[in-house]
């Protein structure tokens, strides 16, 4: 842990993951075949000045250093962990998180479904990100920082969100939407909560709002996790076949046999369906097979905008709005079973 200005009343914590916003490349000029989570976060911030005019301390901490798209539940243990022990802390204002793009929307979502109420309630988890390397002679990274530490500064400022280009977004509804564009991320219909112009935070909607005492696995628990359910996104298309549901029922029916273990079996399928909610029928009687089988399914939809809207015959639940890579994690989350369920 490093410890960036002058010792203030209140502190910021920074934890770094690596991604892109820690990247380099051989040439100021290459903003593409660059390589991910080279620079640590204490560098990172050092090379941002105006952060020691800030009116807080400022401590940072590399949590990993990875490029995003390798991020896995170890990973987000230790995330986690880290976020709630600076959370608890009364001098702490607030955690911003320097993270890769790829997989940004799912750690987001990950901290917002298990960090309890009693520490997001008046104090904000910002994740931010670069769509540019470290090392770019028009790095986005810097500038993003900023605007994730207004934020987290900003008077009312709570729950976990993410602010890329000076767009502030739920982590609920965000979701990256371009592969190479500076404003790589949307929130769908809902839009952006807000956004940051030179370092002024102007809210176009609400502060996340707590989940209610919705009963996720508590920090402790998901602490010892060793072994996380198996849960797969299958897409429907057109010409869809139920050939990749029928291999993993195939793969756990191995499993459960005598002398086998079950660990690794699939738990949970989530469908990335058509329109609202729509799977083509061959796709759909494998899901059937495997619903059957106790595997639990759920629909959501691959569209961009919008959510699945339950009609009275629909046969399987639908992910109540999550997109798939969400409802994945909604899911894997509820088949712990370590403190009640999410509930599809």
């Amino acid at each position: 842990m490093q410890v960036m200005s002058q010792k203030k009343l209140k502190k910021m914590v920074v934890l770094g993951t690596g991604g892109t916003i820690a990247g380099k490349a051989a040439d100021a000029s290459d903003n593409l075949g660059y390589t991910a989570g080279q620079v640590g976060v204490a560098q990172l911030l050092a090379a941002i000045p105006s952060l020691k005019d800030l009116p807080c301390e400022v401590v940072c901490e590399q949590v990993a250093q990875l490029d995003s798209k390798d991020m896995d539940f170890a990973v987000w243990q230790a995330l986690l962990a880290r976020v709630g022990h600076f959370l608890a802390q009364p001098e702490v204002q607030g955690v911003v998180i320097t993270h890769g793009t790829d997989t940004l929307e799912e750690t987001a979502y990950f901290l917002h479904a298990v960090l309890p109420d009693a520490l997001l309630g008046d104090k904000p988890v910002v994740l931010t990100c670069a769509m540019r390397p470290a090392t770019s002679a028009q790095a986005d990274g810097p500038q993003n920082v900023l605007d994730a530490f207004a934020v987290a500064m900003s008077p009312g400022a709570r729950g976990v969100v993410a602010v890329c280009a000076g767009q502030i977004h739920s982590a609920l509804d965000v979701q990256k939407v371009h592969p190479y564009r500076l404003d790589a991320f949307d929130s769908g219909d809902a839009g952006p909560l807000g956004r940051v112009d030179a370092n002024r935070v102007k809210m176009e909607g609400k502060w996340p709002e707590t989940k209610g005492g919705q009963a996720y696995p508590a920090i402790e628990d998901i602490a010892k996790v060793q072994h996380w359910p198996r849960v797969e996104i299958v897409l429907n298309h057109a010409g869809a076949s139920g050939l990749m549901v029928q291999a993993l029922l195939d793969q756990r029916d191995k499993q459960d046999q005598p002398g086998s273990a079950s660990e690794g079996a699939v738990q949970g399928i989530v469908v990335a369906a058509t329109g609202n909610g729509t799977v083509h029928q061959a796709l759909a009687d494998a899901l059937l097979k495997a619903q059957a089988a106790g595997v639990k399914v759920v629909i959501a939809t691959r569209c961009a905008y919008g959510r699945v809207l339950p009609t009275p015959h629909a046969v399987f639940p639908d992910s109540n709005g999550l997109s798939p890579v969400k409802a994945r994690i909604a899911l894997m989350l509820e088949l712990l079973e370590l403190r009640g369920a999410a509930g599809f």
